[in-house]
């Protein structure tokens, strides 16, 4: 899935993980590591409980469209629900291609903007990955998200945005502990990050920007 999805000019690669707009807001680049460690405590913890809870409806053949709306009454900014759902349509486009008789994912055909840990549960369900690998799957794309921007926004080695991904390894561990045995909507968390909301929701109008959120 991230091979096939997060690469292509019109998803992944559009993505900053809302670092271009924390930088533009004044985010210090020596701080990387701690807005890294930020968005793993609240925007990511938030989508990869989506995603498991969605896993566990999908694989009882139960709807998602409740997780859906818990998801969305926890992500306060309508900017970074959007680039979630952004993400959400191309990985449905590449699932509906790849797996396109697979009854778990029956319920995309008929969701056109179905948020990313939304689509990615479903493919959990229908590929038979366990709760933890998709856990950690959300939490390495967006991270993934974060570095490699950084390489494009920040003057840096690439081999020292892997190290930095390896160093936070600790941390991903921590949030697949945290969500994997979830199976309710109202057991996933939602911790909230004013500032990146806010510099999401500036990021949104911003007429000069090279990645769309």
């Amino acid at each position: 899935m991230l091979l096939a999805d997060a690469r292509l000019p019109t998803s992944g690669h559009t993505q900053s993980g809302g670092l271009e707009p924390a930088l533009l807001g004044g985010l210090d680049p020596a701080d990387l590591d701690g807005y890294c460690r930020t968005r793993l405590e609240t925007v990511t913890l938030t989508e990869a409980a989506t995603a498991v809870v969605c896993r566990s409806r999908a694989v009882s053949r139960r709807p998602t469209d409740d997780v859906e709306s818990a998801w969305a009454a926890r992500t306060a900014s309508p900017a970074l629900r959007e680039a979630s759902r952004s993400l959400g349509r191309a990985y449905r486009r590449v699932a509906l291609r790849l797996w396109s008789t697979a009854p778990a994912l029956d319920e995309l055909v008929a969701t056109a903007a179905p948020s990313r840990p939304r689509v990615l549960g479903l493919v959990a369900a229908a590929t038979g990955l366990w709760a933890e690998a998709v856990a950690r799957l959300v939490a390495y794309d967006d991270l993934q998200s974060v570095l490699a921007a950084s390489l494009k926004l920040l003057p840096g080695d690439p081999v020292d945005a892997t190290a930095r991904l390896l160093t936070l390894a600790p941390q991903i561990d921590l949030l697949v502990h945290r969500v994997a045995l979830l199976n309710s909507p109202d057991e996933i968390p939602a911790w909230s990050a004013p500032q990146i909301e806010a510099w999401a929701e500036a990021h949104a109008t911003a007429d000069r920007r090279l990645f769309r959120a």
